[in-house]
């Protein structure tokens, strides 16, 4: 009969000077791996969005790092000191309240200035909600576009998903609980009432749900009139668009009012995933016409 071993114990080998980039749990504190906390634990210093939240996962692991603040609020001012620890051969971790740090959340400016002053930037893989969400939703995984955070007025946000209309690949937004059914709503007219798509919710927490169907269905499902926990949207790629006549003759004019008509027939080609050889004579042709 088997047993379940006792978890392993912290690794006290030393580990190189450098960022260090941490994902955490993003409900289950059972997801944070074994690396993660053997840095959490011998770093020298750990930045915290919100030093609560972290605080709570160091707690269960019993880890008594020195923890300090680290958002977009305080960046200004305290990128110049973390550059100094860097310089002096400190660890310095950096984690978001939860997930992989700097997708939507703080920490893109100091791991930028760290890796211009030359620093070791190191990523401690772990949680992410937008691949948790994907790996979930039931939409094709070959290729997706996370797009983050869609803007919160309606006219802005539809503008915002007309730029992924014809994308195709898998989209992954975040949304606010509060803003869920009209965001579906403006998805549902951008995208189209029959575009796939899921809502993920509370991932690997509790009351993890993922609800799948057309996007008219999910706009008009209650369940999200006024739902709780943190919300992932995914939708499915876009049709294929096939160019008309018309939209290929269109571009080819464009194209050769400022390159040679060999590189037009190329970018066009490339562009509305037609023949080059067809739009090269088809651009002769307009040449003669001129």
């Amino acid at each position: 009969m088997s047993r379940l071993l006792p978890p392993p114990a912290l690794s006290d080998a030393p580990f190189a000077p450098g960022l260090y980039l941490v994902a955490t749990p993003i409900g289950n504190l059972r997801d944070i791996t074994l690396r993660a906390l053997d840095v959490l634990a011998g770093c020298d210093v750990l930045l915290a969005e919100d030093t609560r939240v972290t605080g709570k996962l160091l707690s269960a692991y019993g880890i008594r790092t020195r923890l300090e603040r680290h958002d977009e609020h305080v960046a200004e001012r305290s990128i110049p000191g973390i550059l100094e620890r860097l310089a002096a051969g400190e660890r310095v971790a950096l984690v978001s309240d939860a997930g992989t740090p700097m997708v939507s959340d703080p920490g893109y400016r100091l791991a930028r200035e760290a890796i211009a002053a030359g620093h070791d930037v190191i990523p401690i893989p772990g949680a992410s909600a937008a691949l948790a969400a994907l790996t979930l939703a039931g939409l094709p995984t070959e290729r997706f576009l996370f797009a983050g955070f869609p803007p919160p007025k309606s006219a802005a946000r539809r503008t915002f998903f007309e730029e992924f209309a014809n994308t195709r690949a898998t989209l992954i937004f975040y949304e606010g609980a509060s803003r869920v059914a009209d965001c579906l709503a403006d998805m549902a007219a951008v995208f189209g009432a029959d575009r796939p798509a899921a809502v993920c919710r509370e991932l690997t927490k509790l009351y993890e749900t993922c609800v799948r169907g057309p996007l008219s269905d999910l706009a008009a499902d209650p369940r999200f009139d006024a739902p709780k926990g943190e919300i992932v949207i995914l939708v499915g790629p876009g049709a294929e668009k096939v160019a008309s006549a018309d939209d290929a003759e269109a571009a080819l004019r464009e194209a050769m009012a400022r390159l040679p008509l060999g590189e037009a027939a190329s970018e066009v080609a490339k562009a509305l995933g037609l023949s080059r050889k067809d739009l090269y004579r088809q651009a002769l042709a307009l040449k003669e016409q001129a």
